[in-house]
């Protein structure tokens, strides 16, 4: 009886204790604006290996806007900054790959149609962290 009531507490205490966990090492990657003024739009990424994809529309009154993004510490993954203008033409598409080239770019969009801007931020398999703003353009 007594090694029926302690196999019990132990399998009793195993099951709590796996079922409790959470997986730390899930992979994730995060998107975060982290202002966004009249004219400018500045944000965050980070990740341990995991993709996301985050929309943002921005109302530019210009047909241009000024860009920068950055990878600062990644490990792997790649980093994308896809730029619609207010009629759905792409004015910017570019790509930071962690380990391959430069791990920045700037400029200057392409000239689009004013008005709502749609801004879309893509991590693909991302582990590190980065940065990206937006101002209007000439």
């Amino acid at each position: 009886m007594k090694i029926t009531k302690v196999l019990m507490v132990f399998l009793f205490a195993g099951v709590a204790l796996f079922s409790s966990c959470e997986d730390e090492n899930a992979q994730m990657a995060n998107v975060a604006f982290t202002t966004i003024t009249s004219g400018d739009i500045d944000g965050d990424v980070t990740g341990n290996g995991g993709s996301t994809s985050k929309n943002f529309k921005w109302n530019n009154s210009l047909s241009t806007a000024d860009y920068n993004m950055d990878i600062t510490a990644a490990k792997s993954g790649s980093f994308q900054l896809l730029v619609k203008d207010s009629n759905g033409k792409v004015v910017l598409d570019k790509t930071v790959v962690a380990g391959q080239g430069e791990d920045s770019r700037s400029g200057v969009t392409t000239a689009g149609a004013s008005g709502e801007w749609t801004v879309t931020v893509n991590l693909t398999d991302f582990n590190g962290d980065g940065s990206f703003s937006f101002s209007k353009g000439d």
